[in-house]
């Protein structure tokens, strides 16, 4: 799994301006062909028939889903004695989660809330400074071979700070200290301050550190701001620490209370799926599904890349972990590499919306909008839905239209046999979903399936669980929940610098006044600032920002709290598939070897939905299943569907029902209606089909017929022959 968690760290070579080589790149040509040029779209793909066992790209496609064997997730880079430490830290941690969330009184002791987020950065932050370096490697973490003594200094130094806050934690709460607080607290206060925006740093970059520290910094210079409305209660440097550090609105505040009860069970249920073999099942479940038809390489990428998004979240990490099978794949099917990658990019990108395991923002919203987690999940369900089906009717569209047959049937797994072995899966996911909605304790449900997998994990041959791959496991749960943590910490201060100040309700209140109660000029606002900070700063630092600022905006201005929230999130992750940033999209081009730019404005093509969908749910509650009665919520989800359909014939320019290319005219019809039945009035509706059924019938009578790709494509002995000879 070098790729998830590599996309995860900061130091990767990627991030680092480096080149990213996928195994496509890097290892003998197993079991391909030469790729038909770009330039001729219906070229049918040919590769060497499978043999009864593993085909050579399926063990490949194994290979590169084996989480257990990358030293980036078994810390095999690291000493010995390093590697203990992290996991004797990292069981410390989810111990004490578990006493938390299931009520043990371990020791017969009942922590107090503050004492337990403490005890957490305790058994977590020292984790961030033994794994991540102070600066920027080649190869990522897994360059790291030592721990300097500066580290170990810093993680000794964390560790005994939120020990002794720990152990104080009701003297804190009873007596006030973070705002009269002994010398000690406060000497520590200030070096938690600068501790915990280090590992910010380490985690999530410079930027948005630097966001952090002027935040952090603005109770002391509150009063001398020009701007009015900008200007907040002062605070001296002294009571600014002690408030970030002891106070419940800064460090210890919302965003970490979330992660601590909540959001460590779903990472480290994430970290099973993939290490119990998740990933492999459901590449392969989307090869059975989809592969034998029209562009079924394409399809098969949307699909896994959705099911990948599910457990990591992480739209880099998606990339980089199916973008090695499923890019080249799709290039020896006749799509141009920069369409491939756009697929796989703009497909990704779509793992930090979609339930049941969504990003880190989601599970922030828990707090934030105050309901429980599978609501949340709920609301995100139809969102998901319509942005996955748009980019797979714009693959089938551009695969008919091109000529692109599915993949030959020999080469994909059987449908059944996959299902019965994937049983483990689909049960800890459909039990995960039934945990949340019937339990309704979103901070329990993933440890009850995480002890599932576990146990299934006993009796499985390719994926067994042994003392080995346990160990490994508790490594990579540390390592991923530790750098979560580190971010979560060190956003809080964002949040503790507009508390203090009083700030974030005057900014709320000022963009209402500025927009005039026009909810149209609000959205653009909230869309155009949630891009240009998500170019810059982590989704969850994104969100946790404008969940102060700009999500009680929208709610004042009669905008579903969920859905104001939710817009914030899309609206974000856009930044993955645009320019000038665009990291999934330069990602995917690396491992495509096309160029960034391009890649990327073939991605915002592909993802036109998830500029669009924000907007519908914003104005229509239905499509987040607020507000709204059952029925109302199928209509508008049709209705959706039936608009996403004509807004994807009207980017790729091709309607599927009849075989029919289009122009440009027949085109803005087509996206008239799409947009039009995503509007939440009759008129709209019964106008979008009417332009719906207007785009068919002139499509018909106007368009040009396209190509037959209703088979899928066949391997001769002939071509058979000559590859397994070109593989010797």
């Amino acid at each position: 799994m070098h790729a998830l968690v590599a996309a995860r760290d900061p130091t990767h070579p990627f991030l680092n301006g480096e080149k990213c080589m996928s195994n496509a790149d890097t290892a003998p040509d197993r079991g391909r062909t030469s790729e038909p040029p770009s330039n001729e779209p219906g070229a049918v793909a040919t590769a060497a028939a499978p043999e009864e066992a593993a085909p050579a790209d399926h063990i490949e496609v194994e290979e590169q889903l084996d989480f257990d064997r990358d030293p980036a997730n078994t810390g095999a880079h690291l000493p010995m004695f390093w590697r203990v430490v992290v996991m004797l830290f990292t069981v410390a941690g989810i111990v004490l989660v578990l006493n938390q969330v299931f009520f043990w009184n371990l020791g017969g002791t009942n922590l107090l809330t503050n004492s337990f987020l403490y005890f957490l950065l305790a058994a977590f932050l020292p984790i961030v400074f033994i794994i991540f370096p102070i600066k920027k490697m080649p190869g990522g973490v897994t360059a790291r071979t030592s721990v300097p003594w500066y580290d170990v200094v810093l993680a000794v130094i964390v560790l005994v700070t939120t020990v002794y806050y720990g152990i104080n934690g009701q003297r804190i709460f009873e007596r006030g200290w973070d705002y009269v607080a002994p010398p000690l607290a406060t000497v520590f206060a200030f070096v938690l301050w600068l501790l915990v925006l280090e590992t910010l740093r380490r985690t999530a970059g410079l930027i948005v550190t630097c966001i952090a520290i002027a935040f952090s910094l603005y109770p002391v210079f509150a009063a001398g701001i020009p701007v009015s409305f900008l200007q907040g209660i002062p605070f001296r440097l002294d009571l600014t620490a002690q408030i970030h550090a002891m106070g419940v609105d800064s460090i210890m505040g919302l965003p970490l209370q979330t992660a601590a009860s909540i959001l460590v069970g779903f990472l480290m249920f994430g970290v099973a799926l993939q290490f119990s073999g998740g990933a492999l099942f459901f590449y392969d479940l989307a090869m059975s599904a989809f592969g034998r038809y029209r562009g079924g390489s394409a399809k098969v990428s949307v699909v896994s890349s959705a099911a990948m998004g599910m457990m990591s979240g992480s739209a880099v990490s998606n990339v980089l972990t199916t973008g090695p099978m499923t890019i080249p794949a799709m290039k020896r099917s006749g799509f141009p590499g920069k369409y491939a990658a756009g697929i796989e990019a703009t497909a990704a990108t779509g793992g930090t919306i979609t339930p049941p395991i969504m990003g880190t923002a989601a599970f922030l919203m828990v707090s934030f909008v105050g309901v429980p987690y599978g609501q949340v999940a709920l609301a995100a369900a139809i969102p998901a839905l319509l942005y996955y089906w748009g980019i797979f009717l714009q693959v089938d569209a551009y695969s008919a239209k091109s000529g692109l047959r599915g993949m030959p049937k020999a080469e994909l797994p059987k449908l059944g046999r996959t299902v019965v072995t994937g049983l483990p899966y689909i049960v800890a996911l459909v039990g995960l979903v039934l945990l949340l909605v019937v339990m309704n304790n979103e901070s329990q449900a993933p440890f009850w399936t995480i002890g599932f997998l576990l146990v299934c994990m006993l009796f499985m041959k390719r994926f067994k669980l042994t003392p080995t791959s346990f160990l490994n496991f508790v490594y990579a749960s540390g390592k991923t929940i530790a750098e979560i943590i580190g971010i979560i910490a060190g956003v809080g201060l964002i949040v503790g610098g507009l508390s203090m100040t009083g700030v974030s309700l005057s900014l709320a209140r000022e963009l209402v006044n500025l927009v005039g109660d026009n909810l149209a000029l609000i959205l653009i606002a909230g869309a155009l600032t949630s891009f240009v900070l998500g170019m810059g700063m982590t989704v969850s630092a994104v969100y946790v920002l404008l969940a102060i600022v700009m999500a009680p905006a929208l709610t004042e201005l009669g905008v579903n709290p969920i859905a104001a929230h939710l817009f914030v999130i899309y609206w974000a992750t856009v930044s993955y598939i645009t320019p000038p940033v665009a990291l999934a999209s330069f990602a995917a081009a690396n491992i495509a070897g096309t160029p960034a730019m391009s890649t990327s404005i073939t991605a915002m093509r592909l993802g036109a939905v998830k500029y669009i969908i924000p907007f519908a749910f914003a104005v229509n509650p239905a499509l987040v299943a607020q507000d709204s009665t059952l029925m109302e919520i199928l209509v508008a989800t049709v209705s959706a569907l039936i608009g996403i359909y004509f807004l994807a014939t009207s980017f790729e320019g091709y309607v599927t029902i009849n075989r029919r290319r289009i122009g440009i005219l027949i085109r803005l019809i087509s996206a008239a209606a799409g947009v039009l039945l995503l509007w939440p009035a009759t008129v709209s509706t019964l106008t979008g089909l009417g332009l719906a059924v207007l785009t068919i019938l002139l499509a018909q009578f106007l368009g040009t017929k396209g190509p037959d790709v209703s088979r899928p494509a066949t391997i001769s002995a002939a071509q058979t022959s000559t590859e397994r000879k070109a593989d010797a």
